[in-house]
């Protein structure tokens, strides 16, 4: 009977966190440059004294799909889509690197190039400053070119280079504030090789249609999870009913 317990117990709890990540998915969906998240799981025997006759669920990963989003054209300048695989590496406040798909930038008070985050944009080496009174144009490579607002006309100056990298995927780890980094904790190199498309968003990667009956799925799943707890614990009921009559 315990093994019946067993099973259900762990396989409605790692359903309930399934739901949480689907339920994550969903509400970033029109979240630019959200990856979405895929939970597996599996079948664990338990150890102890004796045959390990008993088996549970256990969520054996937490995957990220990198999938790309589809690319939404605004005509902005300081929107950017990494074409193909890429990231825009910014800059944290404890000063490390972090990754970034979403390319809606702007400037701010003091003329630093930010994500809508907060976040410092890295150039070539520090983060990138923008005179006043000037438009911004970005380059497919990440040049950053500026054009004053007053004085000789079409005069343009690059004041620097957006870093963009592409590490292996499998090296990339995801964390609380939704920002990819590294699993070394080190910076990435630059790679030349990625590019921009200027004036447009990527967006979220996540299928709502799929998320849906996924999660509609999982509740079946976790109501039929709790179904075989209630008739495990029927079952021990009447088990206990036939000894007292037998005793």
């Amino acid at each position: 009977m315990d093994r019946l317990i067993y099973t259900a117990m762990t396989g409605a709890k790692h359903v309930f966190m399934q739901q949480a990540g689907t339920a994550n998915n969903l509400a970033n969906a029109s979240t630019i440059g959200f990856k979405s998240q895929e939970h597996r799981f599996r079948a664990v025997p338990v150890q102890g004294d004796g045959m390990p006759t008993r088996a549970f669920v256990v969520d054996a990963s937490v995957s990220d799909v990198m999938d790309a989003g589809p690319v939404m054209f605004t005509g902005r300048n300081l929107d950017v889509a990494v074409n193909g695989k890429g990231w825009l590496a910014v800059q944290l406040p404890d000063g490390s690197e972090a990754y970034t798909r979403a390319g809606s930038l702007d400037v701010d008070a003091t003329g630093l190039l930010q994500t809508k985050g907060g976040y410092n944009v890295l150039g070539d080496g520090a983060p990138l400053t923008v005179p006043p009174d000037n438009s911004i144009e970005i380059a497919p490579d990440g040049t950053v070119s500026v054009v004053p607002a007053y004085g000789t006309p079409n005069v343009s100056n690059v004041i620097g280079r957006l870093k963009l990298v592409n590490p292996p995927e499998s090296d990339m780890v995801r964390g609380a504030d939704g920002l990819f980094r590294l699993r070394s904790g080190q910076p990435a190199a630059a790679d030349a090789n990625v590019t921009l498309t200027s004036g447009a968003l990527e967006g979220s990667n996540v299928n709502v249609t799929d998320a849906m009956v996924n999660l509609i799925s999982l509740s079946r799943q976790f109501e039929m999870q709790v179904k075989l707890l209630q008739t495990a614990d029927t079952n021990a009921q009447h088990a206990d009913q036939l000894l007292s009559l037998n005793s």
